[in-house]
Parts: C-alpha cells; sequence; structure tokens
C-alpha cells in the first residue's frame, strides 16, 4: 500500500489576500473623511476659545457699564493671530457686541477656513441686567458661518 503523500499548504492564496486587502481598503475609505472632520474640528476648538475668552470680557464690561462695548480695545479683547485664529473683531451700532473670530485660511496639516466656512459668531442677548450668548448657524452678521457639522453642539 502506498501513502500518498498530502500537500500542506503554505502561506495565503491569493484569493485571501485580494479579501484582506479589500477590507483594509473599506475600513481606510470609511476611516480617512472621519479622522479629517475630527482634525478641523480639533483646530477650530483654538477659533471658539478665542470667542470664549472675549465673551467674558465684553460680559464684565456689559455688567459694570450697563452696554457694549463700542471698540475692540473697550471689550478688553485681544485680536491676535494664532495657527487657527485670523482676528477677532467686536460687532458696533445693532451689531455691539457681536463677536466674530475670523479662522485662519491656511494652517499647519490643512485648511480650516475652506473646510469649515470661515467665521465663528457668539451674539449677545441682553434682558434685565443679564447677558446670554447664541452661536447659531446661518447667514448674516450675527451667524456663524462655519460648517454646522464643525459646530459645538450647542450651536447647531
Amino acid at each position: 500500500m502506498r501513502h500518498q503523500m498530502q500537500k500542506v499548504q503554505q502561506g495565503f492564496t491569493l484569493i485571501e489576500l485580494m479579501i484582506v486587502v479589500a477590507i483594509i481598503g473599506i475600513l481606510a475609505a470609511i476611516a480617512i473623511p472621519a479622522y479629517q472632520d475630527y482634525i478641523i474640528r480639533a483646530k477650530l476648538t483654538e477659533v471658539i476659545t478665542a470667542a470664549d475668552a472675549c465673551k467674558t470680557s465684553v460680559s464684565e464690561y456689559y455688567q459694570s457699564t450697563n452696554t457694549m462695548p463700542a471698540t475692540l480695545l473697550a471689550s478688553g479683547c485681544a485680536s491676535v493671530v494664532t495657527q487657527s485664529v485670523n482676528g477677532l473683531t467686536i460687532g458696533t451700532g445693532a451689531n455691539a457686541g457681536v463677536i466674530t473670530v475670523a479662522a485662519r485660511t491656511t494652517t499647519l496639516g490643512g485648511n480650516i477656513a475652506d473646510a469649515a466656512g470661515g467665521n465663528f459668531v457668539l451674539s449677545p442677548t441682553t434682558s434685565s441686567g443679564t447677558i446670554s450668548w447664541t452661536c447659531g448657524f446661518g447667514t448674516g452678521p450675527t451667524k456663524s458661518t462655519i460648517l454646522q457639522k464643525y459646530l459645538p453642539a450647542n450651536c447647531r
């Protein structure tokens, strides 16, 4: 009786390798856009932080004078250009106290102004000596032009 030698498979077949490559491709196609959104949101954190710092100064000015500041200097806010912030302005007249922070057009590793739309806006509302802030999405001088998906949850 002759014993036939069984062929022992070594390594992976071409089909198995192609399936693994296809799975990795599908995962990458899903993960890369999500990662890019995460990077833009992380960069916008600096823009939102600049607006929040100014919001505190404008609120203190309003509490002590019962009026909105007429200039950036009076508000106590700083318009410092950083890696993600291109500038900060304070509205006047009908838009008194409106804080607008412009996202920098070019940043390290990506362009958040193109991806995110440009400006983060905080609008004050005063009532009986108190001040509240909104940061809604839309058009006009009191709305953020940053794409809605990049805004903080309370602004969407």
